[in-house]
């Protein structure tokens, strides 16, 4: 069954309500976009021959899932988007976030809940990105423009600062 837009942006929101206290609204997307696009090449393209990319054991959303409650979470999600950067030359795009900072994501038992409950959010069945077969739709790219809409009124700045709407671009 195909992801619903609102079921999306609602996910997508309630993991910025989990980031909420350690860090600026502008952040957020440093994580949730992460976490998204892990999630969404491991859905479309884990274990398929010749993918668009490779979905590398140990890179996949799957070990992301498997890690909730794990007292070093923060530190084997950081190795895990690394394989994934390295498998598809991504090094320095999407390994950005680092989710072992104990200053944006707090320390001890408060990061280990809040990275499981972040990963938990991704988790749901109503996340599937392999059943999505919608021709030109650009679900990350619909993601991530929701996120800096709401990111600039979040934070209070204006949307020039986060935020272009494709409209102009075009």
């Amino acid at each position: 069954m195909p992801i619903k837009k609102s079921e999306l942006y609602s996910s997508i929101w309630k993991s910025c309500d989990e980031l909420r206290g350690g860090m600026d609204a502008s952040q957020y997307k440093d994580y949730v976009l992460v976490l998204l696009f892990v999630k969404y090449v491991s859905d479309k393209y884990a274990g398929q021959k010749n993918a668009l990319l490779d979905v590398p054991r140990g890179g996949r959303f799957a070990d992301m899932v498997a890690l909730k409650g794990d007292k070093d979470i923060g530190e084997k999600m950081n190795k895990i988007i690394s394989k994934l950067a390295e498998a598809n030359d991504l090094k320095g795009v999407i390994d950005v976030a680092d989710f072992n900072d104990p200053d944006k994501l707090g320390k001890g038992k408060e990061m280990v809940d809040r990275l499981s409950n972040l990963v938990a959010i991704f988790d749901s069945p109503n996340l599937d990105f392999s059943a999505n077969r919608a021709e030109g739709d650009d679900l990350l790219g619909d993601a991530y423009e929701y996120l800096m809409r709401h990111f600039a009124t979040e934070s209070g700045k204006s949307k020039g600062q986060f935020y272009t709407p494709a409209e102009v671009c075009a």
